[in-house]
């Protein structure tokens, strides 16, 4: 015992130092992808926000009821965005949202085509299999402080580390969608003659669309739980009040702050859930 603890594997001193490599001969390119990033989310930010509330909530509803065909959702939607602006976190909403779009939209950019290639080459999930599972359960923590250190304070590394946290679920549930493709759909698509591209979207992707949006639906929901984490390094919205209530001890903020994360997290998941084959009809 005493052995193995005079002989301490330096993990943690590597990995500082790799850090401090890229943070004294990459700063450039690193604050190049943070000023982008920033420019990217304040902008949406500043655009919705510019945005008058009421309107905002109308258009939300609106895509609500054309995406699902449910007038009770819309309804729905309007009485949880209206409580949330009586209770005074509408621009901390707003900010969450702008945050939890870019998150999505990078993890299923990159997560999607990972998983669309791992699904047809078994050696490469096998490699990517255990760099999953420990961006998945490595402390949160444990990365925010690298990102906090190469991209500095604010909504950047916030980002970031939302990333690495939800990318897993899009690339397992997208190899899972398109490697259960019954192979005699695939093989009926060969014997017609379909090449490569025309398999994978005319049969395989269609098959696998209802996996593969359950992990888009599950990244967005890893995202919101990011929101209070992202808020101690920097980034703005709903998790700023949590982690105030959090450090004032007031029980009503922190309440009123963690309600509007669930409304948002409720809603989110109802717009992006796929309309059963009896609603399409009807719509």
């Amino acid at each position: 015992m005493e052995f193995l603890e005079d002989h301490k594997i330096p993990l943690g001193k590597w990995i500082k130092a790799f850090v401090d490599f890229l943070n004294d001969h990459a700063a450039w390119f690193f604050d190049g992808i943070s000023g982008v990033l920033s420019f990217l989310i304040n902008g949406l930010v500043d655009v919705l926000q510019a945005i008058p509330a009421l309107l905002l909530v109308a258009l939300i509803a609106a895509g609500a009821y054309w995406l699902q065909r449910s007038i009770w959702l819309a309804v729905g939607v309007v009485l949880s965005l209206l409580l949330i602006i009586n209770l005074g976190y509408w621009e901390e909403t707003v900010e969450t949202l702008a945050l939890v779009i870019y998150a999505t939209f990078f993890c299923t950019a990159i997560g999607v085509p990972v998983g669309i290639a791992a699904a047809h080459r078994p050696w490469l999930y096998t490699a990517l299999r255990p760099v999953l599972d420990l961006m998945q359960t490595i402390p949160t923590f444990a990365y925010l402080i690298p990102t906090l250190i190469i991209f500095g304070l604010g909504v950047v590394p916030g980002l970031i580390s939302t990333v690495i946290f939800a990318i897993p679920a899009p690339i397992r549930l997208t190899y899972l969608g398109v490697s259960s493709v019954p192979k005699n759909l695939v093989e009926a698509g060969e014997s017609f003659g379909a090449t490569r591209s025309q398999l994978l979207w005319k049969v395989e992707l269609p098959h696998a669309m209802p996996t593969i949006m359950a992990g888009i639906t599950q990244c967005i929901m890893l995202s919101l739980s990011m929101v209070v984490i992202a808020a101690l390094v920097g980034a703005d919205g709903l998790g700023k009040p949590v982690v105030r209530a959090l450090n004032t001890v007031n029980v009503a903020q922190g309440f009123e702050a963690g309600l509007s994360i669930v409304i948002v997290a409720i809603l989110l998941d109802r717009l992006c859930k796929q309309r059963g084959p009896a609603a399409k009809k009807g719509g």
